[in-house]
């Protein structure tokens, strides 16, 4: 009976586990990645030097558990990007994802050796565990702190963080094999990383397009496509692994084909895997703190705080600056990523790599990520948000976007079901602006489910369900999210052919015989933007008006407040510099007369 009574205690502590994990989630949208120190604290609490007492030191399940929970760390990673908007940025990635790698643990290594007392093999072998950065933290960070990143820079660390575990992992490996065997040469770690990539690649594409047309064409009961999706990537991680292929680049290439593919109940298998990764981090935090010793430390924590430190002030800052070196990155973008090389599981994953395979000081390792762990979530976690407002490389959000309801059409991948609340101060309610891609389908009001006709006018607290293709459904939320108050721009930018977003479109007709309908005449230029932009409108962006191009100069609240026009090229040089110099006097009326209102 005693054995029953510690099985079911153990299914006990599990479910709390588990259920502390999904309440935790809420607080993580608050507090971010240090949210999951307490659930080292809980493990070491449960350890063997806490008062739980547990005795573990199962590093073979830590393995396991580990191995499971990055694969599917990566390929929730992978689903989530967007090929269209990493592929500006794919090479100076790529780049921080391998050689930054490398560099980050060429420059540990020599710190490691001295601060620890290790030869250069075993310096390298501890640079490489604490090398790449944890893509799940950094995700979370940027989502949870409300950033809105630059573009370029959001870009940029996505595809690194999501791509550079796969090196790390094989850095690693190679190392250990070399100081458990003593034997290997340049040519063979090179032999090993071009195959383990190919393969990898190959089974990655091959796994990410059976599932899509699986998806697609297999008529599976409602609720099983986020844990059929769950399952088939580890099967792909699981296949690449026994093929001896980067089973962890694979299970990412996986995800991206996935995750820009139309496929059926792609927002269920997103929230699934939402959660999925989530209890991952938990369990392995929760793991390591199990397998920490307070004791141990006391002779490791000093030369490992030293470590922590040169990887985050000089290694991580010098691989940052050399990889983007040949590309036009400002140095407050380089900055900011390079801060932004948070560690997290994966450190805990590579750490116990050696404890595995039982090489001498393996214990070192794994207290050295420890301390590195806790020291990046920390320092780095709580000062992302600072650090991106100090450098100008992102703003706050003046709002979380609203809660949106997405609803699969069986029958069809073209259009989804996409609801919404409405909101008294959205851009929905107040001007009845919709873009002309989707089309509003019914009304629930009171419990009533009415059609877009019977429910006229909208009322704020009625729930409208939209028909919008899938890829467009998040750019929906700027429409049903309060507006935030309109800001003038500087009058002296006029005399550079800038204009408010809130002139009209009537009244550019009439200083550039444009033609508006009378529907279209009270439209602002901020909601020709709103309106005609399938994603959210960004610096830069621009929007043809018959003959001139409307530029997106200042965004404020999601809102463009500032917008440039680019007249068309006249052959005449003479009658061109006549028609700008009438067409900025009678611009510098029209904002007189709207000013002046």
């Amino acid at each position: 009976m005693t054995s029953l009574d510690s099985v079911s205690l153990a299914i006990l502590l599990g479910a709390v586990l588990v259920m502390a994990g999904i309440l935790s989630s809420l607080l993580a949208l608050r507090f971010g990645a240090p949210l999951l120190l307490v659930f080292l604290v809980i493990g070491m609490l449960a350890g063997d030097a806490g008062p739980g007492g547990l005795e573990f030191s199962d590093v073979r399940t830590t393995y396991l558990v580990g191995s499971v929970a990055l694969a599917l760390i990566l390929f929730d990673g992978g689903l989530r990007t967007r090929f269209q908007s990493i592929r500006a940025v794919l090479v100076p990635s790529m780049g921080l994802a391998t050689i930054g790698v490398l560099v980050t643990a060429l420059i540990t290594a020599p710190v490691a050796k001295f601060a620890l007392d290790l030869n250069w093999t075993e310096g390298l072998l501890v640079g490489a565990v604490v090398a790449s950065t944890d893509a799940a933290a950094v995700f979370l960070l940027v989502h949870a702190q409300g950033l809105r990143l630059r573009p370029r820079v959001g870009a940029t660390l996505e595809a690194e963080s999501g791509s550079n575990d796969p090196f790390a992992v094989f850095l690693t490996l190679m190392l250990v094999e070399y100081i458990s065997i003593g034997s290997g040469s340049a040519t063979h770690v090179l032999e090993e990383f071009g195959r383990e990539a190919v393969f990898g690649a190959l089974i990655g594409f091959a796994g990410g397009r059976l599932v899509v047309i699986a998806l697609n064409r297999v008529a599976l009961p409602q609720g099983l496509h986020a844990p059929f999706v769950t399952t088939a990537a580890l099967v792909v991680f699981g296949i690449a692994q026994i093929a001896h292929a980067s089973g962890f680049f694979a299970v990412y290439l996986a995800g991206i084909i996935i995750g820009n593919r139309p496929t059926r109940a792609h927002t269920s298998v997103v929230t699934f895997l939402d959660a999925a990764t989530w209890l991952a981090q938990i369990v392995m935090f929760v793991l390591l703190g199990l397998l920490v010793s307070p004791h141990r430390l006391g002779s490791s924590a000093g030369p490992a705080v030293i470590v922590a430190v040169a990887l985050m002030l000089v290694a991580r800052p010098a691989a940052v600056l050399l990889c983007l070196a040949p590309f036009r990155f400002s140095w407050r973008e380089k900055i900011f990523i390079a801060w932004t090389g948070l560690r997290g599981a994966v450190a805990i994953f590579l750490a116990s790599i050696p404890m595995l395979v039982g090489l001498s000081k393996a214990y070192l390792y794994f207290d050295v990520a420890f301390v590195v762990v806790i020291i990046s979530l920390l320092l780095q976690g709580w000062t992302l948000a600072w650090a991106a407002r100090r450098l100008h490389v992102a703003l706050p959000r003046s709002e979380r976007g609203p809660r949106r309801v997405e609803l699969d059409l069986p029958g069809q991948l073209e259009q989804e079901l996409v609801g919404y609340k409405v909101r008294p101060k959205s851009l929905y309610f107040r001007r009845g602006l919709i873009p002309s891609w989707s089309k509003p389908t019914l009304v629930i009001r009171n419990e009533q489910i009415l059609s877009p006709v019977e429910a006229e006018p909208v009322a704020p607290g009625d729930y409208i369900y939209l028909l919008a293709p899938p890829e467009r459904a998040e750019a929906l939320d700027r429409f049903f999210v309060d507006m935030p108050p309109s800001t003038a721009p500087d009058p002296h930018l006029l005399g550079d052919f800038m204009v408010s977003g809130e002139v009209t479109l009537g009244d550019i007709g009439k200083i550039y015989a444009l033609q508006a309908d009378a529907v279209h005449a009270e439209l602002t230029l901020a909601d020709y933007f709103d309106v005609h932009l399938d994603h959210a409108p960004k610096e830069g962006a621009t929007l043809a008006l018959d003959s001139i191009v409307l530029v997106a100069r200042s965004i404020s609240g999601g809102r463009v407040n500032v917008i440039g026009l680019r007249l068309p090229e006249e052959e005449d040089e003479k009658p061109k510099l006549t028609r700008m110099q009438a067409f900025r006097r009678k611009l510098a009326e029209i904002w007189t007369s709207v000013a002046g209102v």
